[in-house]
């Protein structure tokens, strides 16, 4: 799904952004554009993100207490 209208940029992209290392909006602005023009969009991607990111930190949390 389009979540940045202005600059094409769907959910999978910012997923794969966050995965990679954008833990912010303005992460993803200088990546993919994300609410660069109207800002519409930054609410939505700034959730993607932290779903994004809560989903990875209960694991790098186990990691870090198993070594």
């Amino acid at each position: 799904m389009y979540v940045c209208i202005c600059a094409a940029v769907t959910e999978r992209q910012i997923r794969t952004c966050a995965q990679n290392g954008a833990a912010t909006l303005q992460d993803l602005r200088e990546k993919l554009c994300v609410a660069g023009n109207c800002g519409k969009c930054a609410r939505h991607a700034k959730t993607i993100l932290r779903e994004v990111h809560a989903v990875a930190a209960p694991a790098s949390t186990l990691d870090s207490a198993t070594a």
